[in-house]
């Protein structure tokens, strides 16, 4: 009989190098879960934007709302990055942080208030309804992004679900309003897809925060010459919305809304935002007193459907 010992047994030792194996954490989010999460978050804080604008809208004029938007985001912006002391951006990433910085710190808002001096908040919300698809085209075109067929059909599902909606309220008839609002769109989705981009190399809290600060300068300028032509009636609805809109819309939003889509693609990320003009109609109604149209509840379905879609098609 043979006594074997366990300290010289190769197949001991064998055993005892093997790394050992950890039972998974339940309950643990994984990486997409968390990412869709951030980027619903995003979703939600831009839902109240146009809400908000309308507020601002009651004691400012539009330049003078913008362009205030963008120097209180921008010092917000501007305090973290030296408080963290963040280094500067690489040369190469300043080309991108130009175009998040035309697309979604300027153009988008400019766009948008101009737009919601004459049409309501509700059918702003539903024609930028379209975000989500024309972000998904400008990704394709400029990540090299490949979403599957079933993909690309949900999307477009969704997008028709918001332009019968549109249609339907706007009685087939397209505004000054309107034009602002398809302008705002393509301006928008290219800042979308380049701030995304950055995000997979730079956190999104400072692909977001150096946009503005690069913004900073114009957005002074432009302060300056509005306010000394469009006259100020601060009130509460003004102020709360000015905040709202500089601090949440413009930084602490975008700043998750980068992070998610770095985490699970642009493409896929813009497609929650077809929930974004059902949800604002929801804050029109309590914040604004707008009227609900009946085809919202049925619109609202059916995007949902193209989101729960677009969420597990594979790309």
């Amino acid at each position: 009989m043979r006594t074997e010992n366990s300290a010289t047994d190769p197949d001991a030792i064998a055993v005892a190098e093997r790394p050992a194996t950890r039972a998974p954490r339940r309950g643990r989010p994984s990486a997409a879960a968390s990412g869709t999460l951030l980027a619903a978050l995003g979703v939600t804080t831009f839902s109240l934007t146009f809400p908000s604008t309308a507020w601002g809208l009651e004691g400012f004029g539009p330049w003078s709302l913008v362009s205030l938007r963008s120097v209180l985001a921008a010092v917000i912006a501007g305090a973290c990055l030296l408080a963290l002391r963040v280094r500067l951006p690489e040369r190469r990433h300043w080309a991108g942080l130009a175009v998040v910085a035309a697309g979604v710190v300027l153009g988008f808002p400019m766009l948008t208030t101009l737009a919601l001096q004459t049409a309501t908040t509700a059918h702003s919300a539903v024609v930028v309804g379209l975000l989500p698809l024309t972000t998904a085209v400008f990704s394709s075109l400029r990540t090299g992004a490949r979403p599957s067929r079933t993909f690309w059909i949900a999307a477009c599902a969704g997008a028709a679900a918001v332009i019968a909606f549109t249609v339907q309220q706007s009685g087939g008839a397209l505004t000054r309003a309107d034009l602002y609002l398809f302008g705002a769109l393509l301006i928008c989705a290219a800042g979308y897809t380049e701030g995304g981009r950055l995000a997979k190399e730079m956190p999104g809290w400072q692909v977001i925060g150096w946009a503005l600060v690069l913004c900073l300068p114009l957005a002074v300028a432009g302060a300056v010459v509005s306010l000394a032509y469009e006259p100020v009636h601060l009130t509460g609805h003004a102020v709360v919305g000015l905040v709202w809109v500089a601090t949440v819309s413009q930084f602490l939003g975008l700043v998750v809304w980068y992070k998610g889509m770095a985490v699970i693609g642009v493409p896929k990320a813009s497609q929650l935002q077809l929930a974004q003009p059902l949800l604002t109609l929801v804050w029109s109604v309590f914040l604004l007193g707008e009227s609900l149209p009946v085809a919202a509840p049925l619109t609202a379905v059916a995007v949902l459907v193209c989101i729960a879609v677009t969420q597990r098609a594979r790309g």
